[in-house]
């Protein structure tokens, strides 16, 4: 008699047959949207909520055990308000040189949900300035 076969949902990750770099990048992916959403003060119904995914599948996400679709991790961006590249890029899914150069500052100020965008960009222009000026002496 032969084992039963375990069925896994395209979105659930068999630990043993994905490459380290993949459950890594999940793990990342999951840590990142976590700590977003404690920046953000968020619960996780709450994020639940605003991105329509179910309480335990970010559960999950967050845990690293499942790879969210992009349409998911959209939706998720959006709740925390993020982008998508940035989400991706810092959680080490994507990765993009300009996005790599950021400081925590820089990273800090993108993810603040008070600030619209033309005030990231003030600040953002202003705190660079400032670095300049100060690594030019």
């Amino acid at each position: 008699m032969s084992a039963p076969k375990e069925s896994t949902s395209p979105t659930t990750l068999d630990v043993r047959a994905q490459p380290a770099s993949l459950i890594s990048a999940n793990s990342s992916l999951g840590t990142f949207i976590r700590a977003q959403r404690q920046l953000s003060a968020m619960s996780l119904r709450q994020l639940a909520a605003l991105s329509n995914v179910s309480n335990a599948y970010l559960s999950q996400i967050e845990r690293g055990l499942h790879q969210p679709s992009l349409k998911v991790v959209r939706s998720i961006a959006e709740a925390l308000n993020i982008s998508t590249e940035y989400l991706l890029s810092q959680s080490g899914v994507l990765e993009t040189p300009e996005l790599a150069e950021r400081t925590t500052a820089e990273s800090a100020i993108l993810a603040d949900p008070v600030l619209s965008d033309e005030e990231k960009d003030v600040v953002l222009g202003v705190y660079r300035s400032l670095r300049q000026r100060h690594s030019s002496r």
